[in-house]
């Protein structure tokens, strides 16, 4: 039995509906998603058709609108952690940015686009005939998205984009993006939010070799002079750095629960192999300094997801602190990046083979670590949030 087999059992913030989906999810992972992880990690993509595969159990809907093919009664975020958890046994972090990027890119047009915006990009983003990416970071940074560069200029009855964007997850399939860019002065008041569809004139992308990650295609994006209606702005013009920020917190809170599923699924395989391996003639779980390395592994991953489930609860009562959200993000990924070192230690030689769950999350930890907002970034804004300034 796996160590981790009934920690939602014990936590009051789950219930049988959860326990449903887990299995539901569970089942979807073992049918598509678990035979084929090292085939996809060498294709460097998840096929399209898994993402229609998802929908069919409503992976892809869930928490948006019933109106656009959505799933929304009787659905908490909860649920979505759940999924994650369940997505994460395979030991494939990049399936998850791979499968679920839509669930970040989507959410602007929904609480900000007009109806006929989201009635004509929701539905096939949500049915999975149609993948879609959001666009932020620029080679010239990304933690700081006040100072965004990229350029939005009306001329005429048109809207034209300049600028790049870099280490875009989906960049290189999705058929949607949603770009941040300036669109008025300096500073965050300045950004604002555009639909841009693969294919405009002028837009190109270029994929990125990566370190971990493999499955989830990550592309370099440019825009020279790319021409889209006016009507493809999401929202005001000065509400962009607005709707990132909401998402973003949204994004650390899901990113923070990914690494400590990641973690967990480490610390079962790393348990599997300490029974069974011997040395010097018993199993190495028998070593104590062994059983002590488990001890403080669950230490940090029990108090980790205490922040986690706390935060996910404060966000749906709307209570939600931004400054705790940016320390949960921290928090997860040092345990994630303990975690996976600790288990990558016990298993030896056999972590650096290609094909162990291990191996992957462990040079996959990077990722996570940089993504959503590095450690020292959101160190500094929470202290400057709590008036450590």
């Amino acid at each position: 039995m796996a160590l981790f087999d009934d920690w939602r059992a014990n936590s009051p913030y789950y219930n049988d509906s959860h326990e449903e989906w887990a299995q539901t999810v569970r089942r979807f992972v073992a049918r598509e998603i678990a035979p084929h992880v090292e085939a996809w990690e060498a294709a460097g993509e998840v096929p399209r058709d898994v993402h229609l595969k998802a929908a069919e159990i409503g992976l892809l809907q869930q928490g948006f609108p019933e109106e656009y093919g959505g799933i929304s009664q009787g659905v908490d975020m909860f649920h979505g952690l759940v999924a994650t958890e369940e997505l994460a046994k395979t030991g494939a972090s990049g399936l998850q940015p791979a499968l679920m990027i839509h669930s970040v890119a989507l959410t602007p047009i929904i609480k900000l686009g007009t109806a006929e915006m989201k009635q004509r990009i929701a539905p096939d983003v949500l049915a999975g005939r149609k993948l879609m990416s959001i666009c932020i970071t620029e080679p010239s940074g990304g933690s700081d998205v006040s100072a965004i560069q990229t350029r939005a200029e009306k001329r005429g009855d048109r809207w034209v984009l300049n600028g790049a964007k870099m280490f875009i997850s989906g960049g290189m399939r999705a058929d949607y993006y949603t770009v941040v860019a300036r669109a008025g002065g300096p500073g965050p008041d300045g950004l604002a939010l555009f639909l841009v569809e693969k294919g405009r004139k002028g837009f190109t992308q270029t994929k990125l070799d990566k370190m971990g990650w493999h499955m989830s295609d990550t592309a370099a994006l440019y825009f020279d002079d790319v021409e889209i209606p006016l009507e493809n702005i999401i929202g005001p013009e000065d509400n962009g750095f607005l709707a990132v920020v909401h998402n973003l917190n949204v994004e650390r809170i899901g990113m923070a629960a990914s690494m400590l599923a990641f973690a967990r699924c480490a610390i079962d395989e790393a348990h599997e192999w300490a029974k069974q391996r011997v040395t010097f003639g018993k199993p190495l779980i028998k070593n104590q300094v062994i059983r002590h390395k488990f001890a403080e592994m669950v230490r940090h991953v029990s108090a980790s997801q205490a922040l986690v489930d706390q935060l996910v609860w404060a966000y749906q009562q709307d209570k939600l602190d931004f400054a705790l959200t940016a320390l949960c993000k921290v928090q997860a990924s040092r345990t994630l990046d303990f975690c996976a070192r600790e288990c990558a230690q016990i298993l030896g030689g056999a972590s650096f083979i290609k094909g162990v769950k291990i191996e992957r999350i462990y040079r996959d930890v990077r990722a996570h670590v940089v993504g959503g907002g590095s450690e020292e970034i959101l160190l500094d804004f929470a202290a400057r949030q709590l008036g450590y300034a």
